[in-house]
């Protein structure tokens, strides 16, 4: 029967290290996507953006004061406009968005 042969840490990991073949070659990443989160401040769409947020305060001031009929009829225009300024102020950003 032989003996079986016992391995030391710095047996199998010695503390000399060696020089690596290859040097790490340094490199450039690119952004291939141009897209910055400050495109998004642009004065046509924080504008548009004001206006609908101050008529959706305008409507829940005059829900509060009881002004029921006309809230009503504010949000029958709003039904046909906010979607109209969304798609129009999308297509007008991607339009001048410098790609």
């Amino acid at each position: 029967m032989r003996k079986p042969n016992g391995f030391t840490f710095q047996n199998i990991f010695s503390l000399t290290l060696k020089t690596s073949l290859t040097r790490p070659r340094p490199f450039k990443a690119y952004s291939f996507v141009p897209f910055s989160p400050l495109a998004m401040l642009d004065p046509t769409i924080l504008t548009i953006g004001s206006i609908v947020l101050g008529i959706a305060i305008i409507e829940r001031i005059l829900e509060r004061w009881g002004v029921i009929d006309l809230v009503d009829q504010l949000t029958k225009v709003m039904r046909f406009i906010l979607p109209v300024t969304f798609y129009s102020a999308l297509i007008y950003f991607f339009a001048t968005f410098m790609f």
